[in-house]
Parts: C-alpha cells; structure tokens; sequence
C-alpha cells in the first residue's frame, strides 16, 4: 500500500481511528478498501449473473421513465469517475500525486459503466428487480458513508483556501448519485412484454417482488394486516406458484425417476445370466476338485450375483430434480454459520472493553451496534434459508405423492397383491409428510460439523488444549447417538408395518361400514382395531426410552463439554485462572455448539426415518407397470375397430393363463354380443382389449378413443350433471339425447335436485340400475370411436334393459354406427346384434351371427335348450305386463319402476331375459326386431320448465365441505390434550421442566461466583468445590431432562391411546347416514395423517415448546437478577411478541 498511495498517506494509523474520541479512516484506506469493495464484488459476481442472464429470458421491458433515470445516472456516475481520473492529471502539474489517485477513479469509472450495462442487459432480458446490482449500491452507498463524513471534518478543520473544492463537488456528486441508484433499485420494473399475461384473479405477490422485498419478506404484509383484521381462509389465501404446482413438480420427478429405470434396466443383471446359465461339463476325474461344485455352493454363488444387480435409486432421482433449488437454500445457510461466530468475538471485545480504562466511549456503542447488525444480518440470512427449506420440502411432498399417486393407477394386479391399499394411504400421508419435515433441517447434516468445528477453533483459541477434552466427550457420545439411531430405525420399520395394517383393516371396515353395522359386529372390529393399535402403541413405547435417552445425551452434551473443558483448564496449570471474559465468551460458543449438537441426533433420526420411507417409497415405484404398448392404439386395418390375433393373457405372470388362443375381429361400426357361463372369461376379455391385464402371446388393437362401462359403476362424488359430463363442455341438445338414451329424464323429476342434485360418495343416493345409467350417459356423452360395455343390462329391470337396448345400444340405437362391443346375458337382444362371441373356460367357443350360431347347434343352442318350459311360462307373463306398462307409460316413464336388480340374483334376470328369447325364438324374427324397436329419435317433450324451478330452489349439500377452525387454537383444545394426557401427570411435568431449568440457572449462577474468584485472589483454593458443585448441577440437570421428557413421551402415548380410542369408537358408532354424506378418504385421513400427528409430531413439538418456554423463563430471571433495569426493556418486548404470536395464529 506504500507503493500505491505513497510515504505522506499510511494505510492505517491507530491513533487517528482507534485512540481519539472522534475517529476517522486514513485517506489511503478510504481510496482503496473502501472504494474498491463494492467493485471487486460487482466484478466477481458479473461472471455468474451474465450466465445466468442468457440461460434466462423473460422478455423485453420496455423503456420507462425509471429505467432512463437509472441508465443516466450511472452514466453520470462514469463522467464523474473520469472527471476526477482528469483533475488528477491536471494536478500533476503542480505536484505529483500518488497513484492511488489514478487508479481507484479508473476502477470506479469502469465499475460504473458495468453497472449501466448492467441495467440495460437487465431490461433486455426481462428482469424486474436485479439482487446483484441492489447489492453493489449498497455496498457502495454503506462504503461512501465513511469518506462522506470524512470530508464534513475535514471541511470544518481546514480553512477554505486548503479545502479542495472540485475533489468535494464531485464526491457529493457521486454520493448523491449511488443514494437516486440504491433508492431506485428498491423499485420493480413494469412486467416484461411477450411474457405469460396472469390471468389468475388472486396471484401471489412473491412473483413480483422486488429483490428487497424477498429479503425482507415485505411482499407477505399484506396478508398479515388481513390475518390481523379477520381470520384467514382457504379462500383469502393467495393461489399457488405455478412453479411449485403438481403440474410442474411431479413430471419433474417422474422424469428422473424414469431415466433412473431405464439404467438400470440397460445395466445387465448378473442374476438373471447366472439363473439361466448351466456349469460347464466336468474336464477332470479328481474327487472334490475345482470344477466339482456342490448345489449349496451354486446356490450361495448365485444369491452373491443377484445382489449386484443394480436397483433404480429414487434418492437420486429427488437430488436431480430439486438439488440445484437447494442448494441456494445451502449457501444462505453457509453465510448464516459464519456470520454467528462473529457475536463471540464482538462479546470478547465488549468485555475487554469494560475492563479497560480511560477508552473512548464509542466503542461500547460501536460494538452494541455491530452485535444488534450481525444479529439482524443473521436473522435475514437464516429465514432465506428456511424459506427455500420450507418451498423445497413442499415440492418434494407434492412430487412424491403424485409419483406414488399415478403409479397406483398403473401398477399390474400381482403388484396390487403386495401393496395394499393402507400402505398406500401411509406413503401419501406418512411417508411424504417425512421428506417434508427432513428437507427443513437437512443442511444440519454438514452445518453441525461445520458449526462445532468453528466453535471448537475459537475455544482452542480461547482456552488452548483443555477443548480436546472437550472433543473427547463429544466422540464418545458417537456410538451411544449411533446405538439409539439403529434401534430406532428398526422401530420406524416395525411401526410402519402395524400402520399400513390398521390402515387397511379401517379401509376394509369402513367401505362395508353397512354390512357391519347390519349385522352389529362394531365390537369385536373394534377389539380387532385397538389389537394392531397396541402393538403400535409398544413400539412407541420403546422407541420413546430411547427419545428419552436421546433427549438428554443432546442436551447434556454441551454442559459435558463445557465442564470437563473448564475443569481440565484450571487443574492442568496453576496458572489458568478462569475469569469472566474467558467463562463467558467460552460460554457463548458452547451455546452456539449447543444447537448442531442437538440438532444433529434429531437429524440423524429424521434421515433414518425418512430411509425407512425412501425404502418404503422406492419399492412401491419399481413395481412392474402394465405395459402401455400391449394395446395398439393406431390399429393396423381401418375395417376392423378391435382385433385380438392368437391372444393370451393372465392376471398375473406367475398365475395360469386365463384366455386362451383369443382371436377376434370387430368390424367398424359394429355390435358384439359376447356371451358364456358365469366365470368363463368376458369380463376378462373387455380387460384385455382395455390393456389391464397381462399379454403373453398375440397383438391387441383397439383403433379410436374408447369409453368403458364397468359392472360395477364408478360415480364421483359431483352432481349428477358433472357425472355425465366428465369434463365435457355442456352441450343442451346432446345432453338431453343423452339424457333420454339412457332412460334418466324420468329419474330428474323424483332427484330434489334435478341433474344439479349432488352424488353422494360410490352413488350412494342412487338405485343400482340408477348409477349403471349413468355410467352408460357418462360413456355416450364422451363420444368415443369403441365402446365395451360389461353387462350393463344386468344392474336394471328388463323392461329399461329393453329401452337401454332399443335406445342407446341397439342397431337403431344412439350408439348406431360406433363399435360396440357387449357382454350381457341378455339373450332377447341376440338376435338384434351383428356377432356373438361365445366362451368356454376362457378359450372362444363360437363365433358368429345368431341365426349361424343355431344352425351349428353347437354350445351356444345347447345353452339356449337348458332353460325349462316353466320360466318359458314366467317371460311370457313379463312380456304381457311389459306390454300393459308400455300402453300405460309413454317412453321414458318405464324408467321410474324400481330397479329389481338390487334386491334378487344375477342369475334369475338371466333366466328371465333367456325365457324371453325363447319367446321371440317362436315368431318370426322380423316381427321381434319391429316390435322391440319403438323409437330411436331424441325426444322433443320439453323437459326444461321443471328442471328450471328446481334448480331454483336452495339445495343443501349432501357432501358437506370438511370443517376447519379459524383463529387462534382455543384454550379448552389444550385442555382436552391436558385431560387425555392427565391433569396430574401435566402438572408434574411442567414441575420436572421447571426443576431442570432450575438447575441450569444454578449451574449459570454458580459459573457466575467461581468467575470472580479470578478477581478477589488467583489462588487454587476451591478449585475441587467450585468444579463438584458445577458438575453436580449439570448431572441433576440432565437426569431431570432425561425423567421429564420420559414422563412426556409416557403421558403423550397415554393421550395418543385415548384419542384413538375415543375416534374408532365414535366412528364406529356413528349413524350410517354419516358414512352416506362423508368421503371415506375424509376418515381414513384422520386415521393415518392425523394419528401420525398425535403419534409423533405432537409430542415433539410439546417437548420444544417446554424447553423453550423455560429456558427463556430461566434466562430472563436471571438477566432481571443481576440487572435490574433489563426488566423495564422485557416489560414491551414481552407485549410486542405476545401481541405478534397471538396475531400469527389467526
């Protein structure tokens, strides 16, 4: 630096900044830190921004009035850089300056002209607020402060012949100008042209916020002042990011997942060459020689192969997709580490500065003032950290679930074996909910280290080799955190076991809730329930001794480590005196140690939990998925809609076939009657063309969109209109054609609602032949090339089977000229379709028209020849009284009888609908077909008038909205907790949380007296008490800690016990028309996630909440005793925080 600003100006001169009640910077270190700061920042991070600035275009910004202040600002900024740069050559001819004053103008001129590229790249690039020029102004205006007053000194102490007038203009100049630039860059940018217009009424204001808003969380006001004024709602809150919607994240995820498969699939699996391998032939005679191998020798060989094969890693798969978004989350907290060790060394430096004698009092002020800034600094760089935390942690959640989601619409049946359907709900619920709570405090992982390593530096430092006994405490708690994670994570697995369990058996209870209250079996289910729920309850038992244990190896471990360090330090040299600044400052940095090694076993148990959930997670993703190519979607020939050629399939690989030799052709435009015994194949069939079942040999080809009717209707829990419609636009016309196809504008006039009327969950308000018509509408309205419809017919009466038919499936039919293919057992309507298919034992018996399949008198007349005459009888009478109804009900009015289907067998419709054929058999054939067809057109009746007036009338919902509090939690939910925990035990504890607290402030106290020993004499008197009592104090602390957190877990797994109890119980006993009004995924979510909550998450949250309550009580007393005017200060705080967390709760 001599060289650069000469002999006359000293870098640093004590005297003048340290030493003097009013102090000031040396010129040269002014010129050069100061000033060249902001620029070496702003050229180190140009690099990176203008990489990051082509890799992202948002748009063009147009010119605005801000933009060009900007722009000639810091073009302003350049002329007065060079301006100076200038002047000082023109004083070269009166002296010679130094070359600092050459240099730094250069490098604030180019600097500033960076800048205004800078901002003009910015606006070409779309960018409404830059962080990184925000930060250069800042910089420069917090860099400019010091010569700014500098100067006003310098002003004062000269005469104005000495002051250098043009050197004073323009650095005001250059103040004045980096103050417009940093005040305008606090201001966003308009929204850039050619960017996605936001048509979302309610988007969240994150988007838009300015660089300094973000940091300062500025952008959330708004909805605290809303918060504060009324209670939120689902509905006040902003919509969601559309970077962090499902739409987005979960392909993410799956995209990676899928190229972690198709990895390991292309790595060739060592197992499957040795299974399929044979051992070469014997080339020697010797007995028990090398070539000779024993079958329990191949068998170890082979299972030693079969574990090299490689797995698909889903952790991997989550690093690649939301890694790079975390990592920004890693470096906030990087710098968040660092700048917490700067508060010990400030404490240091205050505490030397009391001790001092006769030093100005600006550095007390200055050091209060840096520790109040380095605090303020640290809190905004670690509540970044948290935010990309808690964002991340969000998005991972929400990729897993719809991963887990979507993989079980596609898993193959044997798959569906071994996962059941609790298990699903626990990987949704439980196991998603993990990752979520691991993200948060993940970077613990390498921050704990990092942390105590720091810390561990500085106590070196400060009381030299005494800290490795410290390090050695803090090794041999290692395997004791080890022992208690491996223990735990076996629990995890074994409690994850008993979940999924009573999961699936309340899945299983509540789907037939009917049946089991019919027959009055909530008891013994009950008894069934609470037998999983104890060995659940044990396991939370045992995992809560080692919590317990765990709970007080962390919070013991620093006051270890701080008594064996302190207790060696004054035993190992008389000379050691342990005074207050050394206790102190010593203190601070094991309390900063504190936190990593709590946080650190809490982390680790987190990690072995969620590898439980990872393991859980990514063996449910590598089920085998049914292959979507199985079915040719294109189709090879435009004749046929549907062909299947030497096809067999089966459910599962491992299982016998179930069609054989299955070859079929439907023509285009066609209808299909498939008929056979009951079990023979049919639905199997429909499952086949649909490409849910597994092929083994053959080609599948479906040409066109299809629509699928299932036996069994799957209605939404929607109106009956949103049913139909399925996502459809709404048509008026198609929908009453639909409408009337289907038999149901009778059954709008019975519904309150109309078409508007809501469905209960699986159509609970509906008939059987109701929900099957409407799964017919459903498929009609969709206006699909193919249609397979699974006995349709059998689920409603014959005469509305006969409309359906006549109406909607038949060759004069609203389905007239579409391929249909049909599995009925309905035999009047043979002789109206184009093919039978008949089946035998899952192979094609017959195939051909109805007049063939006679003439062959094979299996298919011998089955119509079965029936006897006395059902002959019986459908004749039918017909009579169908006929009678006919003439009574115009049209659609056959649909309003009540569907018989539900209350008697399959097996007798199909009699009847057989005795029927046999009828139609002894006429003529054409006659039949004319006098089943009556009319096909779409009704003209006008069926809106009433439809109308229904619609006006206020209809209460069937499925209510799920209730949610509002507001803050009310005091008797805490002591409905406290009464399931037990009042008395509740009490105790809080007593055994106030004993220890008690015995940390005794041990603080007493720290606090041997400390001042150093000051009364440096003798080594009563060193042994002074370390006995210190010790004494910490181990009753950490017994205390130990018997009230086991008394918490003990009283929490009390409550969790009773909590359930109580919910399975009411549940159980609860009217059926609660299960008729209630999703069922509303109640098993109380199951899992909400049980999981009283489980696990409450107590730990119980257990934080205690030790902060007291350790803020504890530390507060003792402040308030030794200073008594601190209380005056806790008095408003006290107000301010109570104030903003009982706002923060509504």
């Amino acid at each position: 630096m001599e060289r650069l600003c000469g002999q006359e100006l000293p870098f640093w001169e004590a005297n003048l900044t340290l030493h003097t009640e009013r102090p000031d910077l040396p010129l040269c270190f002014q010129l050069t830190l100061l000033s060249w700061l902001p620029c070496v920042y702003l050229w180190a991070a140009s690099p990176f921004y203008l990489f990051y600035l082509k890799r992202n275009h948002r748009g063009y910004i147009m010119m605005s009035i801000k933009n060009r202040f900007k722009t000639v600002f810091g073009l302003l900024l350049w002329v007065v850089c060079w301006a100076d740069l200038f002047y000082t050559f023109h004083l070269r001819q009166e002296s010679s300056p130094a070359p600092v004053f050459y240099v730094t103008p250069l490098v604030l001129g180019m600097t500033m002209l960076l800048a205004t590229l800078l901002i003009q790249l910015e606006r070409l690039r779309g960018v409404q607020s830059s962080g990184v020029l925000f930060i250069f102004w800042f910089l420069s205006v917090l860099c400019a402060i010091v010569p700014f007053r500098s100067k006003i000194l310098q002003l004062y102490s000269q005469s104005e012949e000495k002051a250098d007038t043009f050197s004073l203009i323009t650095f005001y100049v250059y103040f004045a100008l980096i103050l417009c630039e940093l005040i305008l860059c606090c201001f966003n940018e308009r929204p850039p042209l050619f960017s996605n217009v936001v048509t979302d009424p309610n988007p969240c204001p994150e988007n838009t916020a300015g660089f300094l808003s973000s940091m300062t969380f500025w952008w959330f006001t708004s909805m605290a002042i809303k918060g504060y004024k009324n209670p939120l709602e689902a509905k006040d809150l902003w919509s969601l990011n559309q970077r962090d919607s499902s739409k987005n994240m979960v392909p993410k995820l799956l995209k990676e997942w899928d190229k972690e498969l198709a990895i390991a699939k292309s790595v060739p699996s060592l197992s499957s060459q040795a299974l399929y391998s044979k051992p070469p032939p014997s080339t020697t005679n010797h007995v028990g020689g090398a070539a000779e191998s024993s079958p329990e020798k191949a068998e170890v060989l082979l299972s030693g192969k079969k574990s090299s094969s490689r797995q698909p890693s889903f952790l991997r798969a989550l690093v690649k997709t939301f890694g790079p978004y975390f990592l920004i989350g890693s470096s906030f907290k990087l710098l968040q580490d660092v700048v917490t060790f700067v508060n010990p060394q400030l404490l240091r430096m205050l505490i030397s500065f009391t001790k001092q004698k006769g030093v100005p009092d600006w550095w007390g002020y200055a050091l209060a003032f840096l520790m109040f800034f380095t605090a303020l600094l640290q809190t905004l760089i670690l509540h970044q950290h948290f935010q990309y935390c808690f964002v991340t942690g969000m998005n991972v959640r929400t990729a897993i679930i719809g991963a887990i989601y979507r993989k079980s619409l596609a898993i193959t049946n044997a798959a569906k074996r071994s996962s059941t359907v609790g298990e699903v709900v626990n990987l949704m619920s439980v196991d998603a909910q993990r990752f979520m709570d691991l993200t948060t405090f993940l970077n613990m992982l390498w921050s704990a280290p990092l942390q105590i390593m720091l810390a561990l530096y500085f106590l070196w430092q400060n009381l030299g080799p005494s800290v490795l006994a410290g390090v050695a405490v803090m090794i041999l708690l290692i395997p004791l955190n080890a022992f208690i994670a491996m223990k735990t994570r076996a629990y995890q697995v074994e409690q994850m076991r008993h979940k999924d369990e009573r999961i699936k058996l309340m899945n299983e209870i509540l789907n037939g809730i009917k049946v089991l209250k019919l027959y009055a079996w909530e008891k013994s289910f009950i008894e069934k329930v609470l037998a999983i729920r104890q060995k659940e309850l044990n396991v939370l038992r045992r995992t809560a001794y080692l919590g317990a244990l765990s709970t007080m190896a962390w919070t013991s471990a620093p006051f270890l480590v701080a008594l064996t360090t302190f207790a060696v330090y004054v035993t190992v040299d008389e000379n050691n005196v342990l005074d207050a600044e050394k206790a102190f400052v010593s203190l601070s940095l094991f309390n900063i140690l504190r936190f990593p090694l709590n946080m650190l076993p809490q982390v680790i148990s987190s990690m072995v939990q969620a590898s439980v959930s990872l393991n859980r997670i990514q063996n449910f993703l590598s089920h085998d998925e049914l292959d979507p190519e199985s079915v040719d979607k294109k189709g090879t020939s435009p004749e046929f809609a549907a062909t299947i050629l030497n096809g067999k399939f089966t459910w599962d690989k491992q299982d016998p076939p179930v069609l054989h030799n299955i070859n079929m052709m439907v023509p285009q435009g066609s209808l299909l009657a498939v008929v056979g015994h009951v079990g023979c194949g049919k639905s199997s069939l429909i499952s086949a063309l649909l490409g849910e079942m597994e092929k083994l040999e053959g080609d599948v080809s479906v040409r066109g969109s299809v629509a699928y009717v299932p036996q069994q209707a799957w209605i939404q829990n929607a109106t009956l209109r949103d049913n139909i419609l399925f996502g459809k636009a709404f048509q008026e016309p198609k929908y009453r054609c639909v409408l009337e196809a289907c038999a149901l504008t009778p059954d709008l006039e019975v519904l309150p609602g109309g078409d508007m009327t809501e469905i209960g969950e699986k159509g609970i308000n509906l008939s059987g032949g109701q929900r099957q018509r409407v799964s017919l509408a459903r498929a009609l309205y969709s206006d699909a090339d193919v249609y397979l419809l699974d006995d349709p017919l059998s689920a409603v009466d014959a005469h509305v089977a006969k409309h359906i038919f006549d109406h909607l499936i038949g060759p004069e039919g609203a389905l007239k000229g579409k391929t249909r293919v049909l599995v009925t057992h309905g035999i009047s309507f043979l002789p109206q379709v184009d093919n039978i298919m008949v089946l035998v034992d899952g192979r094609v018996s017959e195939m051909g028209s109805y007049q063939e399949l006679l003439t062959q008198d094979g299996a298919f007349a011998e089955f119509l020849r079965n029936y006897s005459l006395d059902d002959l009888i019986e459908e004749d009478e039918a017909n009579e009284d169908l006929l009678e109804e006919e003439e009574r009900f115009p049209e659609d009015a056959l649909s309003n009888h009540t569907d018989i289907v539900d209350s008697e067998p399959t097996i007798n419709e199909a009699k009847r609908t057989f005795l029927r054929q046999i009828s139609v058999l002894s006429a003529d054939g054409e006659g039949a077909r004319c006098r089943s067809v009556k009319r096909h057109g779409c009704s003209q009746k006008k069926h809106g008038e009433p439809q109308e007036k229904k619609k006006a009338q206020e209809m209460d919902k069937l499925i209510q909205a799920e209730a949610a509090e509002t507001g803050k939690v009310k005091v008797t939910v805490y002591l409905e907790y406290a009464r399931a925990v037990g009042l008395v035990l509740s009490v105790v504890i809080c007593l055994l949380y106030g004993c220890q607290s008690a015995a940390a402030i005794g041990a603080n106290i007493w720290l606090s007296v041997w400390t001042n020993d150093a000051a009364t004499n440096h003798t080594q008197e009563r060193v042994h008490m002074r370390v006995g009592v210190y010790a004494a104090l910490g181990i009753a602390q950490g017994l205390l800690v130990m018997i009230s957190s086991l008394t918490l877990y003990m009283g929490n797994i009390g409550a969790a016990r009773k909590l359930h109890l109580n919910l399975v119980t009411n549940k159980l006993h609860t009217p059926q028309s609660f299960y008729d009004t209630t999703p069922i995924g509303r109640i098993i979510n109380r199951f899992s996630k909400d049980v999981y909550v009283i489980d696990e998450a409450l107590p730990a949250t119980v257990l934080m909440f205690l030790g902060t309550f007291f350790v803020s009580l504890s530390t507060m007393i003792v402040i308030i005793s030794s200073t008594p005017i601190f209380a005056v200060v806790v008095v408003p705080l006290a107000f301010i925080y109570v104030f903003v967390q009982v706002r923060s709760c509504w």
